[in-house]
């Protein structure tokens, strides 16, 4: 194995790790409501856990955004760089954060209408929203150290802080639910716990791994590194609304066919949501290997590495696309024992075996671009997929129903990997 691979290992191995230990976050509420005895826990849990999720998912600019830049400065050795990027990012956080709690009277009531939540659920889902909004700062800190860890080439940061705020969720919620009876603000309070035992073990790590130091706030205003600092997480902040409205588009196409579709639907997506956790730590490697190369000035050591990320994302793909094809039927019956699900599931299958070809480019590049901090061009490339999967979706959706749905999800996956190949090469040209 060459030098090049198996540091894109080190990096992936960590990040993949973190992102399979993370959603059992949810799950593990999910799992404790579902034992108090009535299914409006449940739904309370789901419909506050989705709220946060797309809050969340806005800011993910804070890791993204944080790791390119941190790499580069990493890159150059410029330890001064590297601590501005973690105090800007930081700051954006506590700011954002301040708005999110200011405003948080309005996000969850509004957010409850619009998803059509009533009732003794919607009364269980803003008390669990009322309590977990207090964990926005603490989230968003650890959006940002994370991004900063991966910068400075260690990637099993993250992956601890992962596993300490997972762990953590488990005892403390099982202690307050089981121990002291609490039902929905148990669970909420012992998962708000753990976001702040997280963000505490980054600060921890952080200064005993690397030493932060705080610069001066003269040099954290600058005024052309902070316009630099937004334009690159407004890029990606753009990126994640086209996400956003592919998403919830397909989810509401789904819901649009009835019931069982939808259920197919879901099962179907989480062929594509495993596989992305995996496409993910590769990306991560390149967001840190690219961008520390890029800002050593090391262009043969970056262009092999990007060689060597897009040849492990299509053995990756080929690997999953093997498995899919084989056992997908088996996996879609350990997901549901239903037997019109199992049996709709059938008839699109195939497009669930196809997802991982479709989708490589696209993880792999993404990481690529973090790391050179070529935000501009990942959003060009999203927004141009974006109105590509709409386009189909108008053409096809009327005539094949779900399976066009699914060709427009499939061709949006190509094109931003194909648009992103595309910029590369002119790029390289240049």
């Amino acid at each position: 194995m060459k030098p090049i691979d198996r540091e894109i290992l080190s990096f992936a191995i960590p990040s993949i790790i973190t992102n399979i230990t993370t959603p059992l976050l949810a799950m593990m509420d999910v799992a404790i409501v579902g034992h108090m005895g009535h299914p409006a826990y449940i739904a309370a849990i789901s419909v506050g856990g989705t709220v946060f999720n797309m809050i969340y998912w806005l800011f993910g600019f804070l890791r993204m955004g944080t790791s390119g830049l941190s790499a580069q400065a990493h890159g150059k050795a410029d330890s001064l760089e590297e601590n501005l990027v973690l105090s800007r990012g930081l700051a954006v956080a506590a700011s954002a954060s301040i708005i999110l709690i200011l405003l948080s009277g309005i996000i969850g009531p509004l957010s409850f209408s619009l998803m059509n939540v009533s009732g003794e659920v919607r009364a269980m889902a803003s008390e669990y929203f009322r309590i977990l909004i207090w964990g926005a700062p603490a989230v968003l800190v650890t959006y940002t150290f994370s991004g900063w860890f991966l910068g400075l080439k260690n990637p099993s940061a993250p992956m601890w802080v992962s596993l300490i705020i997972n762990i953590s969720n488990i005892v403390i919620s099982l202690m307050l639910v089981l121990g002291f009876g609490m039902k929905i603000e148990g669970v909420a309070t012992g998962t708000l716990i753990a976001q702040w035992l997280g963000a505490l073990s980054c600060i921890i790590i952080a200064i005993r791994r690397h030493s932060p130091s705080i610069p001066l706030f003269t040099e954290i205003v600058d005024l052309h590194e902070l316009k630099r600092f937004f334009s690159i997480n407004a890029d990606i902040f753009l990126r994640t609304l086209c996400l956003i409205a592919v998403t919830v588009w397909f989810t509401r196409a789904g819901a649009s066919q009835g019931t069982v579709t939808l259920a197919v639907n879901t099962l179907l997506m989480q062929f594509f949501i495993f596989f992305s956790y995996f496409m993910d730590g590769f990306a991560f490697a390149g967001e840190s290997i690219t961008g520390n190369r890029h800002g050593a000035g090391d262009h043969n050591g970056m262009s092999d590495a990007i060689k060597s990320l897009l040849k492990t994302g299509a053995i990756t793909a080929l690997i999953f696309t093997v498995l899919y094809a084989a056992f997908g039927s088996e996996i879609i019956k350990l997901l549901s024992n239903d037997s019109e699900v199992i049996f709709k599931a059938r008839e699109f299958g195939g497009w669930a075996i196809v997802i991982p070809a479709a989708g490589f480019l696209a993880f792999t590049w993404d990481g690529i671009f973090i790391g050179l901090t070529a935000t501009r061009a990942m959003l060009v490339s999203i927004a141009i997929s974006t109105a590509i999967y709409f386009i189909v979706y108008k053409a096809l959706f009327p005539a094949i129903g779900n399976h066009g749905l699914w060709a427009a999800f499939i061709a949006y996956l190509l094109c931003r990997g194909l648009t992103l190949s595309l910029i590369y090469r002119k790029k390289r040209k240049v």
